[in-house]
């Protein structure tokens, strides 16, 4: 069943980036189960910046489940990623993903590699950091298989990475891993897609999760995306996991999270 999600950022250095909720979980959990999403989705600083236990006693408390988390802090606070030419920091991002993974396996949720998956340098051969990122990205997977969750790659819109930006390009590169499925992100789609639908109906079974934002990465209904049209693509391929609102918290994060839960009645029932 296709379940609304909701975004909670508990790392200061990325206030500025589009998540709904910024409070500690203990006050966002319960407003997102207020307005009835299903699930948050977390991005923490690190594996053990947040007491699990507490995590727990908060989803179970307000019957809540984690969707998915996070592990664009180890770009943002560490500088690591799987395309980066030096291999102990190439190193280094498979171990902060790899304690990513354990993380939200132990509440049956997937880690997202967005940011983390760097650029390519002008200096290195395509094709060469290439490998670089199948080598991170079939590693992960196979940890993530071992702990019984898939591993979610998401491609970026041209302005974030030269890695892949096209659901198509990225689906073919990712076909070559286990385990590995794709993130369907409107905002960056609707940057890069000739036709949004078109793509995720090309991409089809691959997608594992999608964030839920409007063209201009507000809250869905403050841009111009075709959200009608989109939703009859994810009904054909048959997706039924979460739709989790990635976006600017415009106006404020209250009135962002209403207007999303909002959206998602209005589009998917």
């Amino acid at each position: 069943m296709i379940s609304p999600c909701v975004t909670i950022a508990l790392v200061p250095e990325i206030k500025t980036g589009p998540w709904i909720f910024w409070e500690p979980i203990e006050v966002s959990i319960p407003k997102a189960a207020a307005l009835g999403f299903q699930a948050v989705e977390l991005f923490t600083a690190s594996a053990d910046a947040l007491n699990a236990d507490l995590l727990r006693k908060q989803l179970d408390q307000h019957s809540l489940r984690l969707g998915a988390v996070g592990t664009g802090a180890g770009k943002v606070l560490h500088g690591l990623t799987l395309t980066n030419p030096d291999a102990s920091i190439r190193a280094r991002a498979v171990d902060f993903i790899t304690d990513m993974i354990a993380f939200g396996a132990a509440f049956h949720a997937p880690a997202i590699i967005g940011s983390m998956q760097g650029v390519i340098p002008l200096e290195v051969e395509r094709e060469r950091a290439l490998a670089w990122l199948a080598d991170g990205l079939a590693l992960l997977g196979q940890r993530a298989e071992d702990q019984g969750v898939p591993l979610i790659y998401e491609p970026l819109n041209r302005y974030e990475t030269n890695v892949f930006n096209r659901l198509e390009d990225a689906s073919h590169f990712i076909d070559q891993l286990c385990n590995v499925v794709l993130l369907a992100d409107l905002f960056h789609m609707n940057i890069e897609e000739a036709s949004v639908p078109d793509a995720i109906r090309k991409a089809g079974g691959r997608i594992g999760h999608v964030h839920f934002a409007d063209s201009n990465r507000g809250p869905v209904g403050t841009g111009h995306i075709a959200m009608g049209e989109i939703v009859t693509a994810l009904r054909e391929t048959g997706y039924n996991k979460y739709i989790s609102a990635e976006a600017l918290p415009f106006p404020n994060p209250d009135e962002a999270a209403a207007m999303t839960i909002r959206s998602f009645r209005n589009y998917f029932g």
